[in-house]
């Protein structure tokens, strides 16, 4: 990306990131780490519902429809909900590392208008990591998984422990979270974006 800052560049010493051996397999569909989350889940009528999968590597694709609930200019994705499809897709990055990750910082670029029933086909890799640090880019593009570039991004996410949702989030959504008796379930609820 031209002008990407240098908070997103990893630094000399940063390493290769290396898949956990109990990552998703190549081809399995991620799927939502929250019921409740804007991007991935089902329970949100106007939300994104963006499937992920497991690619090689270090790597996700992703699909997500634009609907007209997603819209900014008359007819177009607004570019806020673009920015959202990409930070989900670069967030399920973590999944591959098996690290609770999230957002620290992401930059967009908007290369060419998204319209309205417009599958947004998305591809995002790992490139590096230094400690906590995450480093990581997407890509998204329309009329097909090879088709024009629509969007782009890079991101630094910041791995953090599960006190970080325990301690800020709303009481209520926590405990519910925390009572869930399916056990990957309630882990998956803590595992990305705040």
């Amino acid at each position: 990306m031209s002008g990407t800052s240098a908070a997103l560049n990893p630094p000399a010493d940063a390493v290769k990131p290396v898949r956990h051996p109990e990552a998703p397999a190549p081809g399995e569909l991620l799927g939502a780490h929250y019921e409740h989350c804007f991007g991935c889940g089902g329970s949100q009528s106007h939300g994104l519902h963006l499937q992920a999968r497991a690619g090689e590597g270090v790597s996700v694709t992703a699909e997500f429809t634009v609907k007209a609930a997603h819209q900014g200019a008359p007819g177009l994705a607004h570019g806020g909900i673009l920015t959202t499809a990409l930070d989900e897709t670069l967030g399920s990055l973590n999944w591959l590392l098996r690290v609770i990750a999230v957002t620290g910082r992401l930059e967009t670029d908007f290369v060419r208008p998204v319209p309205v029933d417009t599958v947004l086909h998305l591809d995002a890799e790992i490139t590096a990591v230094h400690g906590r640090k995450i480093y990581s880019r997407a890509i998204g593009r329309i009329g097909g998984p090879d088709g024009p570039v629509a969007v782009r991004a890079e991101a630094l996410f910041i791995e953090v422990k599960v006190d970080h949702f325990i301690e800020n989030g709303r009481p209520a959504e926590i405990e519910a979270a925390m009572a869930d008796p399916d056990q990957v379930r309630r882990a998956r609820a803590f595992e990305v974006n705040p």
